[in-house]
């Protein structure tokens, strides 16, 4: 398998996690998005019609979107199961995933941070308050999601789930930014729990061979 991927782009570092869970070896072909390779001609062309990352390549099948990715992985490389089966779990995994997949993520991205500097002018302080903004507002209902469930040390009980898949890379990226997340102490927990996982340890952005600092 080959993994297009860019190490600081947290979508790709929810595949990258999962591969690592499942214990799946895969090669990385790195695309750089801050210089606009993921809009390259040939790569919309022939790897990811989305032209975005993360894209995987299993022999002659071709899968973009990270929450499609893990799907995919899970009904071929069924352990560890990442998504549930019993219903009511499965429904609970999802609701938490797509609050940072649907909610968190998309407004924070870094197209959209670049739209807000190139197309609408606004200053950095501006754009700093947008993205603190949109992760406090995504932050209070993971928490609010996670006391609910009451469980632990992971999102959803004594294993990971497709909820921590996307968890840890959303707190990765609001610490980066220097966002406040100390009123998330479930949250918190169990991105510090993860990060004690060789899988969700090795899946970092400092681990990958196209990092820069």
């Amino acid at each position: 398998m080959q993994l297009h991927s860019f190490f600081n782009s947290s979508t790709s570092y929810r595949v990258r996690i999962a591969l690592a869970l499942k214990g799946l070896a895969y090669d990385t072909l790195p695309v750089n998005i801050r210089v606009g390779e993921h809009r390259a001609d040939d790569y919309v062309a022939n790897v990811n019609p989305s032209a975005s990352v993360p894209a995987l390549i299993d022999g002659d099948f071709r899968l973009g979107q990270s929450l499609a990715i893990i799907d995919y992985l899970d009904q071929k490389y069924p352990e560890p199961r990442l998504i549930p089966l019993e219903r009511e779990l499965r429904a609970r995994v999802l609701e938490l995933s797509a609050l940072i997949a649907c909610d968190i993520h998309p407004v924070n991205n870094l197209r959209v941070l670049r739209y807000l500097d190139a197309e609408l002018k606004v200053t950095p302080q501006q754009k700093t308050a947008w993205y603190r903004h949109w992760i406090a507002e995504g932050m209070a209902g993971i928490e609010r999601l996670l006391e609910r469930s009451n469980a632990g040390p992971w999102c959803f009980g004594a294993q990971p789930t497709l909820a921590d898949v996307c968890l840890v890379p959303q707190i990765a990226n609001a610490l980066r930014m220097d966002c406040d997340l100390r009123a998330y102490r479930r949250s918190l927990a169990v991105y510090e729990h993860a990060l004690k996982h060789p899988a969700f340890d090795a899946a970092q952005p400092q681990r990958q061979p196209d990092y820069t600092a």
